[in-house]
């Protein structure tokens, strides 16, 4: 057995509080000392989970690299280390004006009467109840008014709340839609939005800075604060009446199902049939192979439902309930949307309503573009990420990315919001039934005035050095007949007429993503214009994919 990994594992279990992670870190040691496979232990002790503009993510496991109490004690200890540094300078967020400007019925200046107000919240993920009163037990032993919320609740609440409180942070201990073994700690700001460089990088250093796990202090008095009333009234205000309209639902085995049919019913929506095997919040997922609605077979029992019961429309929300997937009825079967079309939809129904800034990624469908220039609106393209988005420019009034990911209401949640997306999603749904047309009828007619945008998204399974490099071969030597720039260090983006290819790594796995789009311009012969973009995509992917080797 390595020496110096022992040695690395004994110091870490000696300032690990947890008596279980400590057993389960001594069991890989005693196994290494006695001849056994240390390659668990290895992969335990594989340095610290990055802190990155999601916060942390990983498996629920001892160790540095794991998602435990020591790392989760750390990490708050870090980030209440730098708001404090932020908070006593008066700079951004900072002195008695606080999370000044929050959302609609902000509640203060975010000062609490023990201090700055920081906002914890929780999926029902394994270990999430644990680290999320860890986090507030650090908060209110370094002088924080730690808010809490009282249950496992979907993320665009903490992100609301956030705004409601006028908070200086907020801490959502969840891991969205990745696989059951993993959990994470996601960080928004004072402005309700995730944080975004340099911050990541800042939050990282002073988590390093902090001592022991089992030296940082942990106790003082929480607040409850439960802000489901409020955000569900705010989401019945949309503004967009129910109908007849009876739609099939699925929360993944996640935290937003009872809350989505709340939401639906204040908005007029109560005809809601709800997965039952898929009802209930489990860590486990029994289902689905990944609680993803994107992933195939995930929406298999929503979709049997939606057919058995004959619905008009059916909404898969991911576990944390910040993305929204739909899928419709045709006469060959249901048809889920694709995050784009999804995206397009929800757009020009707010811009119909509504002038504003309108914002996507370099990764989605062009057409939102269209849309907006169509509508006399702002359009603002940006980095991956709602991060971005949110941030695209003053006056938003809505934002997507092609990953499911919809800002319906930014004045209220500055990030995805599943719930609200399925409430306007329904709206818009029912207004077209009642004029005896559908979702795909409003596809048609925007595909008919823009063109038709066809995109198509490619995952390589790559560890990031090696997409990196990828990268970095094709910036060095760009293909011949398209033009080539670079949104970001890490993002490369080729153009050419009528078509445009994406590739950068994934942030939060070990991917290469490729994003591939062709236009075919607009035209009443739509059945062509489709024929014709399926055959370009076709070629366009060989040759992108030959181009990555």
């Amino acid at each position: 057995m390595d020496p110096s990994l022992r040695d690395r594992a004994l110091r870490w279990i000696a300032d690990d509080p947890d008596p279980e992670t400590r057993a389960e870190l001594q069991a890989l040691v005693a196994a290494g000392m006695t001849g056994g496979d240390t390659g668990a232990l290895a992969v335990a002790m594989a340095g610290p989970l990055t802190f990155g503009t999601a916060g942390l993510r990983g498996p629920v496991r001892a160790g540095p690299a794991g998602m435990n109490v020591a790392v989760v004690r750390r990490a708050t200890a870090g980030l209440a280390a730098w708001l404090r540094a932020r908070w006593t300078a008066g700079g951004a967020g900072g002195g008695s004006s606080v999370g000044a400007g929050a959302g609609p019925g902000s509640g203060g200046a975010g000062v609490g009467a023990t201090g700055p107000v920081v906002v914890v919240g929780r999926d029902a993920r394994h270990g999430s109840e644990v680290f999320a009163a860890e986090a507030a037990g650090v908060l209110a032993a370094a002088g924080f008014a730690a808010h809490v919320l009282p249950a496992p609740l979907p993320t665009p609440l903490l992100a609301f709340a956030v705004r409601r409180l006028g908070a200086v942070a907020g801490i959502q201990v969840t891991a969205s839609h990745n696989p059951k073994a993993d959990n994470g700690y996601k960080v928004y700001l004072e402005d309700g939005a995730q944080l975004v460089p340099p911050a990541d990088a800042e939050i990282e250093a002073a988590i390093a800075a902090q001592p022991a796990a089992v030296s940082i202090p942990v106790g003082g008095s929480t607040v409850e604060y439960d802000p489901t009333e409020e955000y569900l009234a705010r989401v019945a205000s949309l503004g967009r009446a129910g109908g007849e309209l009876r739609l099939a639902l699925t929360p993944l085995h996640g935290v937003g199902g009872a809350l989505a049919v709340q939401a639906l019913s204040r908005s007029g929506f109560t005809d809601v049939h709800v997965v039952r095997e898929q009802a209930a919040p489990d860590p486990d997922f029994p289902t689905v192979a990944f609680p993803n609605p994107e992933e195939p077979g995930a929406t298999d029992l929503l979709l049997a439902l939606a057919d058995r019961v004959g619905a008009d429309l059916a909404i898969a929300l991911d576990p944390d309930a910040d993305r929204c997937a739909l899928a419709v009825p045709t006469p060959a079967g249901w048809r889920l949307l694709t995050g784009d079309e999804t995206g397009v939809l929800l757009g020009d129904a707010i811009l119909r309503e509504r002038r504003g800034l309108v914002a996507t990624t370099v990764v989605s469908s062009s057409m939102l573009a269209r849309v907006a220039a169509a509508h006399g609106a702002g359009f603002a393209e940006t980095l991956t990420g709602f991060k971005w988005i949110v941030r695209g420019g003053p006056g938003l009034v809505y934002g997507y990315e092609e990953a499911i990911g919809y800002c319906v209401d930014p004045e209220a949640v500055r990030d995805k919001d599943g719930i609200s997306a399925a409430v306007v999603a329904a709206g818009v749904a029912a207004e077209l039934r009642a004029q005896g047309r559908t979702l795909l009828d409003r596809l048609d007619e925007l595909s008919r005035a823009h063109g038709v945008h066809r995109t198509v998204g490619i995952s390589r399974r790559m560890e990031p050095a090696a997409g990196a490099a990828a990268v970095a071969r094709l910036v060095a030597d760009p293909p011949a007949g398209w033009a080539a720039d670079r949104p970001a260090p890490d993002v490369l983006r080729l153009r050419r007429a009528g078509a445009r290819a994406v590739v950068r790594p994934s942030g939060t796995e070990p991917k290469l993503k490729i994003y591939l789009e062709v236009v075919e311009d607009p035209t009443d012969d739509l059945a062509g214009a489709r024929a014709r973009a399926d055959t370009r995509m076709t070629a366009l992917r060989e040759e992108v994919e030959a181009l990555i080797g």
